[in-house]
């Protein structure tokens, strides 16, 4: 299929698109407004004189004859004599902050007493001041520099008010994701309770060897998913805020012993020593915060560790009432890339993890609940 243009056609199209392009550029820049007030006429306009060309230029010659104007005026800048009637320009510019907050304000004034201008400077919120005789080259630059900083401060207004918005967003976003996960783990943990009821049941009735296979593979998938469920509830938790800490004094060794033993046929699999600190330590600590994090820490050592090799737990001082809490293993060294991904929630790295179990919550899990315990979590 073809489609017959000609030349003229062609130049027409071009021509438009140029002249679309000119609009669009001019109405991106609108002229700013800026408003000069000066009890002295002449100065007014030799203000508007300035400054016509480049922007629009509202006059007045008082104070209330301004401020009546900025009442249905926006404008960027104002620029007042200090020296008026019935109100200064400070008294003046001090009343403006209340209508345009964000306007650029210039006080003109005659004054040499540099204490009286950095008073009045101080009291209206005024960028800069510009004495008389005024240079026109001089204070034409000083406006053009004063409405940049308007543009770049209404600018970044106008970002930190998308930030906030999006920050809001997202914070709305994570209560949402929350309640599901809390809401579905318990949907999930309701009729979870009722199977392992029944499977409890099932094992006291008669049943042939296969029947007791099936029961056994139904109750370890159910436990699995159990332990899938206590994860997602306690990383939420501690996350959120919800899980409550308890603390109490506890010995190391006490701590360390009731966990070992459930990790002893696994070391022994991989023919791996656990070499426990020689002295004991009191803690005080939540046992079940503390006690879960170090058991996936354990866990995480002993599957990722090189087989046949020790695996060192120690304990050190680490200041006033706190201690710092080391599992030590050998193997394939980790990047800065990896550690950080491994620490997201639900992250899995197959080639490096070597395992496709589990929902990645291991180390993350262990993070959220050390930083409940106002700890952290540090991987070398």
């Amino acid at each position: 299929m073809f489609i017959d243009v000609s030349l003229a056609d062609l130049k027409i199209a071009i021509t438009f698109m140029q002249i679309y392009s000119i609009v669009l550029y001019m109405l991106n820049k609108i002229k700013h407004t800026i408003m000069c007030v000066d009890d002295e006429i002449d100065n007014v306009e030799a203000l508007e004189r300035i400054f016509r060309k480049k922007y629009t230029v509202l006059k007045a010659t008082s104070a209330d004859e301004g401020l009546k104007l900025l009442k249905i005026n926006k404008v960027s800048l104002i620029i007042a004599d200090q020296r008026m009637p019935i109100k200064t320009g400070v008294e003046f510019l001090k009343e403006s902050i209340a209508l345009y907050p964000d306007a650029v304000r210039i006080l003109l004034t005659g004054y040499t007493d540099v204490d009286s201008i950095i008073a009045a400077i101080n009291s209206g919120e005024v960028y800069r001041y510009i004495t008389k005789p005024w240079d026109p080259a001089d204070l034409a630059l000083t406006i053009d520099k004063a409405i940049e900083k308007y543009e770049l401060s209404s600018e970044l207004k106008e970002k930190n008010a998308q930030l906030r918005t999006a920050y809001e967003e997202l914070k709305t976003l994570d209560e949402a994701k929350n309640n599901f996960m809390i809401l579905i783990n318990h949907e999930l943990k309701t009729p979870l309770t009722v199977i392992l009821s029944f499977l409890e049941l099932l094992r006291e009735t008669s049943l042939s060897a296969e029947q007791k296979k099936y029961v056994e593979r139904i109750s370890s998938s159910s436990e699995k998913l159990r332990q899938i469920i206590d994860d997602v509830l306690s990383f939420v938790s501690a996350e959120t805020g919800l899980m409550k800490v308890t603390k109490k004094k506890i010995s190391a060794q006490k701590l360390i012993g009731d966990i070992l033993e459930k990790f002893t046929d696994a070391a022994r699999a991989k023919k791996q020593k656990i070499v426990l600190p020689k002295k004991d330590q009191d803690l005080k600590i939540d046992p079940q915060i503390i006690g879960s994090a170090f058991e996936r820490l354990l866990d995480n050592a002993i599957k990722f560790g090189d087989a046949g090799s020790d695996i060192e737990i120690k304990i050190t001082p680490a200041g006033k009432e706190r201690i710092e809490f080391a599992v030590i293993n050998e193997g394939k060294p980790l990047s800065a890339t990896t550690i950080e991904k491994i620490l997201r929630p639900f992250s899995l790295d197959e080639d490096i993890m070597k395992h496709s179990q589990g929902l990645g919550l291991g180390l993350s899990l262990t993070q959220a609940l050390l930083k409940r315990h106002d700890s952290a979590l540090h991987i070398d």
